[in-house]
């Protein structure tokens, strides 16, 4: 069994600076712990797996040598943006 993490972790406060840059979003909204309780319930998971911090890394995989395609978010977001078929910054 491997964790699938990127090798790179960051933070959560990272990680949405991030999309709002590559999105061209101009700020996020904090999302309170109500909101999150609610957003689990329909997606029927627990708030622990939200609120919880993880920092992971893929050890397993970084041992046998794996090649990360996207090792840094900024690259992974960027791709999934031109996905949609818009043009990053």
């Amino acid at each position: 069994m491997v964790n699938l993490a990127a090798p790179n972790p960051v933070t959560n406060a990272e990680m949405m600076s991030t999309l709002c840059k590559v999105c061209r979003v101009p700020f996020g909204l904090p999302a309170t712990r109500w909101m999150l309780e609610v957003g689990a319930f329909f997606l029927r998971t627990e708030t622990e797996l939200i609120l919880k911090s993880r920092r992971v890394t893929p050890g397993r995989l970084l041992a046998s040598g794996f090649q990360f395609r996207f090792p840094e978010l900024r690259g992974a977001t960027r791709e999934l943006d031109g996905q949609t078929g818009r043009t990053s910054a």
